[in-house]
């Protein structure tokens, strides 16, 4: 597995960012049983940057934290049966922005650190690439569960 990791922005984080996200991608790739010959591409983009890419791919003129595109349809649900698809080393299991302003803002609207916000818009992120959702009240219940879960896996806490 290979996660590529881009930074377009401006902003300088007070933690070691490409640690982080490699050691966050992982431990979710590991525990949702990905195979690791797929790769993750991370870009870390302004606000600006940020609304644009939201606005070309939803149609949502306005800043978001995160985005995630992901390369397959999954349902979490059925389990992950990658066994048909012919995988190759170097496919790509999805592409995550971040938006590192929201980073900032949010970790000081929430009181916590920035590692923490990055943190948890990745595995947020990781979790729609491997087919969770928010839609459904339900769904976003399930997906909150995993979300703590993996936060407390991870041990990084608020």
């Amino acid at each position: 597995m290979a996660i590529y990791i881009d930074n377009y922005s401006d902003i300088k984080f007070n933690f070691h960012y490409r640690k982080t996200l490699e050691r966050v991608i992982m431990t979710l790739m590991s525990e949702l049983a990905i195979p690791e010959k797929l790769d993750v591409n991370v870009m870390i983009v302004s606000e600006e940057e940020m609304q644009n890419i939201n606005r070309e791919t939803r149609g949502i003129d306005k800043v978001t934290d995160v985005l995630s595109f992901p390369y397959f349809q999954l349902d979490p649900e059925a389990g992950y049966d990658f066994s048909e698809l012919n995988l190759m080393e170097g496919d790509i299991f999805g592409d995550i922005v971040l938006c590192a302003g929201k980073i900032l803002s949010q970790s000081e609207e929430y009181g916590h650190s920035q590692k923490r916000e990055m943190s948890f818009l990745t595995v947020h992120s990781m979790l729609h690439l491997a087919g969770y959702d928010h839609i459904e009240p339900e769904d976003a219940i399930k997906m909150e569960e995993k979300q703590e879960y993996f936060m407390q896996l991870l041990k990084i806490p608020r």
